[in-house]
């Protein structure tokens, strides 16, 4: 941390403070939920807010190319703030209606929309590509951090105060995020934005772009398969593997625990030791694919000390495998197209999140939870591999990040020909600070 600059430091610190917020609603507004208003209510609190996110993820995407991401980050963490506010004054007065509270979820849904995409790319314009990679790993632990603590957080705030309580603790650390996030010095030039109406040609560029580059297309749709039985392991089927052992809902908070300290340990430098020693293709291939054979592990499992285990491997894994592949795509998109093809990656995954408990649902009428976990860890380790059949993808793995920085761009110029023709686009190199 003492090494890098002070607008990272800020980044990295706003990002902890963030996810850790995050992760105390995460536990505060469920029980709330669950707790006034039973099954009925989370499972439409659940469904609207998956539809919302779907919608907003790529309509509010060309916001962090147009605008300053510093901008972008500090107004959505804010509108996030004051929606949170309201909520915590509704659950200290002891007010609860489930569409009040879906409504006001739409803020923080819709913000988070808006954040996502800026703060996965405003790395990239804060230090020099060499250090991207470094840098993207910091990021990845602040936010690993705040995961691992967040749940500890919000758990011990239900039990010594309240719901209202461990909602005020949630709006206060996203008071501090905003405050953070309003200390990073804006870098680089907001696009020029000269007509209302060239809104949806940003949001057309942004999709097209995406779906033009072949390996971007492969590399969205091998993901999209993937995320279908992964979201699944990771989350539904947990509950429902530890209810079949007898186990207590501590060893769910077990569980999640190793999967945030294996994803520390690998951002805080288990990424780039498998990079030194297998090179980034086989690194970014092969730790997919282990993490899925490590959930189809859990789900084997019969001891709870192997369940735990195999999170912690599933944790690691997910690490290597999102660092090595973020760097070089953030590297390799045009900076003006940054936010927008992030979006739509985030947007399948969204897409992926809705198929993937459907479909588990429907195998488990038919199988115990056991084989449907086995199978889901499986199928995720089997679809990773398409990784290996998407045109260039070793090639392009293969390159350094000076290589790689603007590659989409003179490669494949005509996937951002209709984003240059407006007359918009392409700001000037952004100047980036010493790390």
């Amino acid at each position: 941390m003492a090494a890098v600059s002070a607008p990272l430091r800020g980044l990295l610190l706003s990002d902890a403070l963030t996810i850790l917020s995050l992760m105390v609603g995460h536990i505060a507004l469920p029980w709330w939920i669950a707790q006034e208003g039973g099954a009925a209510d989370l499972a439409a609190y659940g469904v609207a807010m998956a539809l919302l996110s779907l919608v907003a993820m790529p309509l509010l995407s060309p916001l962090g190319d147009r605008y300053p991401k510093r901008s972008v980050i500090a107004a959505a963490l804010a509108a996030f703030t004051l929606e949170a506010i309201v909520l915590a004054a509704l659950a200290s007065a002891g007010i609860y209606h489930i569409g009040l509270l879906i409504a006001l979820e739409s803020v923080p849904i819709i913000a988070l929309a808006a954040l996502m995409p800026a703060l996965s790319s405003i790395a990239a314009e804060l230090v020099p590509a060499a250090r991207l990679s470094e840098a993207l790993s910091l990021q990845k632990s602040a936010q690993s951090a705040g995961r691992l603590l967040g749940p500890a957080l919000g758990g011990l705030a239900l039990a010594l105060g309240s719901i209202a309580a461990a909602l005020w603790l949630h709006a206060l650390l996203l008071a501090g995020a905003v405050w953070l996030a309003t200390r990073i010095p804006a870098a680089g030039q907001p696009r020029a934005v000269k007509r209302r109406a060239s809104w949806w040609a940003d949001l057309r560029a942004g999709l097209k772009a995406s779906w033009a580059i072949p390996l971007e297309r492969g590399w969205i749709l091998v993901n999209f398969t993937a995320w279908i039985f992964l979201l699944p392991a990771l989350t539904m089927l947990l509950p429902l593997k530890l209810q079949s052992l007898g186990l207590s809902g501590a060893w769910l908070g077990a569980c999640q625990a190793a999967l945030s300290f294996g994803m520390l340990a690998g951002a805080l430098g288990g990424s780039n030791w498998l990079v030194a020693r297998c090179g980034r293709y086989a690194t970014r291939v092969g730790a997919a694919a282990v993490e899925g054979l490590a959930l189809a592990v859990a789900g084997y499992a019969e001891s709870p000390l192997l369940l735990v285990l195999a999170f912690g491997c599933a944790g690691f894994a997910n690490s290597a495998m999102v660092l090595v592949g973020m760097t070089h795509r953030t590297l390799a998109r045009p900076p003006e197209f940054r936010a927008r093809m992030a979006a739509g990656a985030m947007a399948t995954s969204q897409i992926a999140a809705s198929i993937g408990p459907a479909v588990v649902g429907l195998a488990l009428i038919e199988w115990p939870v056991q084989w449907v976990y086995v199978g889901c860890g499986a199928l995720a380790a089997i679809a990773s591999l398409g990784l290996m059949a998407v045109p260039g993808f070793r090639a392009f793995m293969a390159l350094g990040h000076d290589e790689v920085e603007g590659w989409y761009g003179r490669r494949f110029p005509q996937a951002f020909a209709s984003d240059q023709a407006s007359g918009d686009a392409a700001p000037a190199e952004t100047r980036r600070p010493a790390p």
